[in-house]
């Protein structure tokens, strides 16, 4: 076999398996894709057309109809602004306290600073489920009940947001660079702010994804706590109307699809810095 009939086989060997890599990626991406695409296809169906006959990927013509029949059935921008209120309002408060957290446990020597560490670890394998009555009690007792502050404020301490901004302060800022924003004057305060904040943007853009993820996917929560119609969050009004007689499903997965849409502008506001938040270590 002559030179160039091997390059020529391990090119060849080299694009098919280029080839298969893309093709077992490509099937993968639309598995995933594929029920945010079916409840989209299925908002402008009704149910006389949604369960009659097999697998339908036609469009239909329904989308006004189930809109009309969503707005009837619950109050549906209220849903969706008091999921994004309590999102926009937890996320925030949330990278302010797990940023502050995680830059202390990385960069400051304390008594404690381990186990306090380890026990916050640790709680991260507690299931949510099992803390939910000690939550409900703790909210009550606190007069907190039926409100959203009661949806968002338990969680803006997050054990695994200040993980991820202490390993991410360890693994990306620099010691000499706050040495020497110390021996320039800088207080803790002023380093944390002007020096840390900005090098901390990757891994904040991540915790944001997150953390705005969790609050508006949170169910059992508002579940417990929120029993006005008016505090209602949009995952409550949805699930509250799938077991009525004659459900609209058209309405409901019209309601679904409109209520994916802040989850995707997040993540599109915010995947560049996380992408590369992600990949920083590699680079580096």
């Amino acid at each position: 076999m002559t030179n160039s009939q091997a390059t020529f086989i391990v090119n060849l060997y080299r694009g098919a398996g280029k080839i298969a890599v893309r093709v077992f990626l490509g099937l993968f991406a639309f598995i995933t894709i594929f029920p945010f695409i079916w409840s989209a296809i299925l908002a402008t169906h009704d149910r006389t057309t949604m369960f009659t006959g097999g697998i339908n990927f036609s469009l239909g013509d329904k989308v006004i109809s189930n809109y009309e029949n969503l707005l009837k059935i619950m109050d549906f921008w209220t849903g969706m602004l008091n999921s994004i209120s309590i999102s926009v309002i937890g996320t925030v408060v949330s990278l302010v306290f797990c940023s502050m957290a995680g830059y202390s446990l990385a960069v400051f020597k304390f008594k404690g600073k381990n186990a306090i560490f380890a026990i916050m670890i640790g709680s991260m394998m507690i299931p949510p489920v099992l803390t939910l009555i000690p939550y409900y009690m703790v909210i009550s007792t606190m007069g907190l009940a039926n409100t959203h502050v009661a949806v968002w404020l338990p969680f803006t301490i997050n054990p695994f947001g200040i993980f991820l901004i202490r390993q991410y302060v360890v693994a990306s800022v620099p010691k000499d660079l706050l040495e020497a924003a110390k021996l320039d004057g800088a207080s803790a305060l002023r380093t944390y702010w002007s020096i840390v904040v900005p090098l901390l943007r990757p891994g904040l853009a991540t915790l944001a994804i997150v953390q705005f993820v969790f609050l508006w996917n949170n169910f059992l929560q508002p579940l417990v706590v929120l029993n006005s119609p008016d505090k209602m969050v949009i995952t409550q009004m949805l699930r509250s109307v799938q077991g009525v007689p004659n459900t609209p499903w058209g309405a409901v997965m019209l309601g679904t699809t409109i209520s994916i849409l802040p989850l995707l502008t997040i993540y599109m506001a915010a995947s560049k810095q996380m992408i590369a938040g992600l990949t920083s270590g590699a680079v580096k």
